[in-house]
């Protein structure tokens, strides 16, 4: 295992940012460590240490909040000396959530007399089967007389019994408003009240009444086994990984959580760039449903509060198949003490049918299977469940996958006011998903921030686009098409969006070098899942997160410019993100660029997806276009016999 330096930062190096804040500027008790993230080195110093193995210095920035003075300050640490560079007052803005608040909030509400009051009036009195689940607020929908405040709205939910769905028993019209930095109540809401009617909102097997359990009848699956007895094909070197000409780097950070750096291809001993960078930058989850339960519901999981502290341990459950690799996982808690997330991130092979196959009808059949690397993690954010898989394949192609899974949020409504057969009646909003019970439409918007390096640094983006050709004397039949490949040279350019009728893509081009056919090389972005925003560009939703509103920004690659809807998003009002940046309409042309790829899950909810979601799945490629001069994976070798037949005597093949 050598040191690399993109791993990210270790046990040692988190306890060391805390010891020197503790020591310079006093951070700790009554102080709360929001952030500590690896600065990454620039691509010079990183394609020095490469060369020469000349390391660079090695640094962390870290974002402290003073709860007593509800202050945040932007820290700078070095850690090859142990010493502060800077410490900086950040004004008028709340730093990320973090789970001890969530835990925290939780734990005091249930204890609060006011809280356990109102509840009994609600004839609810276990509070061990009590969930308080706080949100974040966004300006426009903060109270203006708790403004200057750290804000935190809960809702909260029953469970049926012990072990059961939390999310199966929501409380109507009952929220707290609590200061997040103290503890302190400010505030219940009791607007409304309905009677819990009669659902079946369990998932886990011994919940599950009887009688719905008795009617399966699904029959039980013969056993499927994954095995790889010689091992998996792919080497791991500490974080560096390497599978079938493939390179790349796995990091991991609070916010983003898994991050990819040095993606390249080894073409036939020419080792060919392909990302500097991937990963998702922010996550837009608006709830589109103007009632007293959901207004306030529009979560920024990545910005307020982290992928990374979401990630959950993949040995938890049977989440990869085959013959695996992990890797762990170090983050820190609100004191900025580290800790470990073991297997937080699962490395494997899978096999994806058939890769390419011809018959020639007098030559016999040429057939080559499949074969792709993930690289994966989950991370749990409440009641939802986002599963990010990245996969490499042998034709050069990179696909990336998001599922969504976990449990919607569902609200009760009263007798009589819900039509079934209306999808809706009272409520226009949402799906009936169970007896007086709908579940709110919403969508996730998922932000990924692609800094391609295509044979170089130097690259343009083009709107690729297919035309059809008027019929005319050129095309009698009308059957010609062309394509047109448009130059993005400015920001305001880059700002593009989907359009299904010229099956619009994006090619990332390096335009300095030519390949075999003297063309020029390319990674084609081809959209998957690009969905509309559809709000009033007007709304305060809209406006503090300008990035849904397109599919692609363009920009030119800045170490300052990570976040598109803003660094610090809990309560904003406004974007400070892509488009403050992108008002310098700065050029794209032939530069360091970064692209901004917006796509996600537009979810009207069904019966369906309750009580618990079948995972929807979205997903976008990144494709070789030119930068191979034909198929490379014409070299990739078929399978042993044995692997695809049965007993000679079977007549299954």
């Amino acid at each position: 295992m050598t040191f690399h330096p993109l791993d990210p930062l270790s046990s040692d190096e988190f306890a060391a940012v805390a010891e020197v804040l503790g020591r310079d500027h006093g951070v700790g008790d009554g102080w709360r460590y929001a952030s500590i993230e690896m600065i990454e080195p620039a691509k010079s110093e990183i394609a020095a240490f490469d060369a020469s193995g000349t390391v660079p210095a090695r640094r962390a920035v870290s974002v402290v909040l003073n709860r007593a003075e509800n202050t945040t300050f932007k820290a700078v640490v070095s850690l090859d000396d142990r010493t502060t560079e800077s410490w900086t007052h950040i004004p008028d803005v709340q730093p990320n959530f973090t789970v001890d608040e969530w835990e925290e909030a939780d734990a005091a509400l249930r204890a609060h007399p006011d809280v356990i009051a109102a509840l009994a009036d609600r004839g609810i009195t276990d509070l061990d089967l009590v969930f308080m689940d706080t949100w974040t607020y966004g300006e426009a929908v903060t109270p203006e007389k708790y403004k200057g405040r750290r804000l935190g709205w809960s809702d909260t939910w029953v469970k049926a019994a012990e072990g059961a769905n939390p999310y199966a028993g929501p409380v109507g019209g009952f929220h707290c408003v609590i200061d997040v930095d103290t503890m302190e109540l400010l505030e219940i809401e009791d607007t409304y009240r309905v009677e819990r009617p009669e659902i079946m909102g369990e998932y886990v097997p011994r919940h599950i009444p009887e009688r719905i359990r008795d009617a399966s009848t699904r029959p039980p699956l013969k056993r499927l086994e994954i095995t790889q007895s010689d091992g998996p094909s792919f080497e791991l070197d500490g974080n560096k990984l390497t599978w079938q000409n493939w390179s790349l780097r796995v990091g991991f950070n609070y916010r983003e959580g898994m991050t990819l750096h040095a993606v390249s291809y080894n073409d036939n001993g020419n080792v060919r760039s392909v990302a500097n960078r991937m990963s998702f930058a922010e996550m837009v989850v608006p709830y589109r449903d103007h009632t007293e339960d959901h207004y306030r519901r529009t979560a920024f999981d990545i910005g307020e509060w982290g992928l990374g502290f979401m990630t959950t341990s993949l040995e938890l459950g049977c989440d990869c198949l085959g013959e695996i690799r992990y890797l762990d996982a170090v983050l820190h808690n609100s004191k900025g003490e580290p800790y470990t997330i073991t297997n937080a991130i699962c490395i494997h092979e899978e096999d994806n049918a058939v890769l390419w196959k011809h018959v020639d009808h007098d030559a016999g059949a040429e057939v080559r299977r499949m074969r792709r690397l993930t690289v994966s993690f989950h991370a749990t954010v409440a009641n939802y469940e986002y599963l990010v898989y990245w996969r490499f394949y042998q034709d050069g192609n990179i696909e990336c996958e998001v599922r969504a899974t976990g449990i919607m949020v569902v609200t009760h409504f009263a007798e009589g006011g819900n039509d079934a057969s209306d999808e809706g009646g009272m409520h226009p909003s949402g799906t009936l998903v169970d007896n007086r019970t709908y579940a709110p439409y919403h969508q996730h918007f998922l932000v990924a921030r692609l800094d391609l390096d295509i044979d170089g640094t130097e690259n343009t983006v083009y709107s690729s686009e297919t035309q059809r050709v008027p019929m005319g004397p050129d095309n009698p039949y009308g059957l010609a098409l062309t394509q047109v490949n448009t130059p993005l040279t400015t920001e305001a350019e880059g700002k593009q969006d989907y359009d299904w009728n010229t099956q619009k893509a994006w090619k990332v081009v390096n335009d300095n070098v030519t390949n075999g056919l003297g063309t020029r090389p390319a990674y084609k972005l081809v959209p998957g899942s690009a969905i509309p925003a559809m709000f009033d560009p007007a709304s305060p939703i809209f406006q503090r997160s300008q990035v849904i509103g397109h599919t692609v920004w363009v920009t030119p690659n800045s170490p300052d410019e990570r976040w598109p809807s803003g660094e610090f998003v809990n309560q904003s009002g406004v974007d400070h993100g892509l488009p403050e940046w992108t008002q310098k309409d700065r050029s794209i042309e032939n530069t360091d660029v970064v692209v901004w790829y917006t796509f996600g899950i537009h979810h009207i909810t069904r019966p369906e997806d309750w009580p618990v979601m079948p995972a929807d799945t979205v997903s976008f490629w990144l494709k070789p276009f030119g930068f191979f001069d034909r198929n490379p994976s014409l070299d990739v070798a078929p399978s042993e016999p044995k692997s695809c037949h049965t007993d000679p005597g079977s007549t299954c093949h």
